[in-house]
């Protein structure tokens, strides 16, 4: 297991290299500069902003010093939020973003998998086709959407809620709501599926034979083997989530990570756009190593089939 992840994490640092090379020369093709805005500067102003930012070095040059800033956890200042560095916006930015994706993560995980099960156990009845449509409202229903139709009801109409800003736990509970939606959907369909297809296996039926409860064998035998996919799914959702929505933090008037990257672009902040890109590209790439070693938790067969190729 050691050798396995020893490999991944290297995997995992080439591919932050080419994500970094690739992000570096998008922006730099990018038509305009970081100092284009309708109130144009005065050309002096201008050149000696570009002059001051290294912006006017052979593109070899700022590349290399790139990869180094990178390398050492800079991912320099910011060119339109004045006195602050990306790594500035990333600190003030990800734990709102974080709280709230985790939210959304725990909320979309227990709704999912209780709709799934239930929709398993109760196979073309009542609650199978209730959980089901439930599931396709969330997964036809943007995240935006539902934002709005929440804000209207639970706290324009009924007063539960508050609207928007972020001051506390009650001013959460909407956007992750919100947020949670779609991958709940995901999950729940994924839980049913997946269990589906365990229930009709044939240990399944040995475990039933032998006079197992029905909650025993729910618990210990099919939602454990029918965790798999669940759990490959989490990996990109949870860099996804974790690292801001940026739509539902533009409603809300959540100051987190995603609302940063909004106004970057809008902006044309380079410095803000690589950084950001290159966190979320370092999120994403943790999360799928943690979901490879899940597998070996969750399933022991992987665990030992990986020892036993040395990897």
């Amino acid at each position: 297991m050691t050798r396995y992840i020893t490999k991944r994490v290297l995997y995992m640092l080439l591919s932050l290299f080419l994500i970094v090379t690739a992000t570096f020369f998008l922006m730099r093709v990018a038509p305009g500069n970081p100092f284009t805005s309708e109130k144009k500067l005065p050309p002096e102003i201008e050149k000696n902003l570009i002059s001051h930012y290294g912006l006017d070095d052979p593109w070899y040059i700022q590349y290399g010093e790139y990869l180094l800033r990178v390398a050492q956890w800079d991912f320099g200042p910011s060119f339109k939020y004045k006195s602050q560095t990306v790594n500035d916006l990333i600190n003030d930015g990800f734990p709102v973003s974080f709280i709230l994706g985790l939210e959304a993560i725990l909320i979309a995980l227990a709704v999912g998998v209780l709709l799934g099960v239930i929709a398993a156990l109760r196979h073309n009845k009542w609650q199978d086709y209730t959980a089901m449509i439930i599931a396709v409202l969330g997964i036809s229903v943007p995240s935006f959407i539902m934002a709005t139709v929440l804000q209207y009801f639970l706290a324009i109409k009924l007063g539960i809620f508050p609207v928007a800003r972020w001051e506390s736990f009650m001013h959460s509970v909407l956007p992750a709501l919100a947020l949670a939606s779609t991958p709940m959907a995901f999950i729940a369909r994924l839980t049913r599926s997946s269990m589906l297809e365990v229930l009709n296996n044939d240990y399944i039926k040995t475990a039933k034979a032998k006079g197992l409860s029905g909650t025993a064998i729910t618990v210990r035998h099919t939602l454990r083997n029918a965790m798999l996919p669940i759990v490959s799914y989490l990996g990109p959702l949870s860099a996804a989530v974790l690292t801001g929505s940026f739509v539902i933090e533009k409603i809300f008037g959540i100051p987190g990570l995603g609302s940063h990257f909004v106004i970057s672009i809008a902006n044309r902040d380079y410095t803000v756009i690589m950084g950001v890109t290159v966190f979320y590209s370092i999120i994403l790439l943790v999360c799928i190593l943690l979901v490879d070693i899940a597998y070996g938790l969750i399933d022991p067969r992987i665990k030992l089939a990986v020892g036993k190729k040395g990897e």
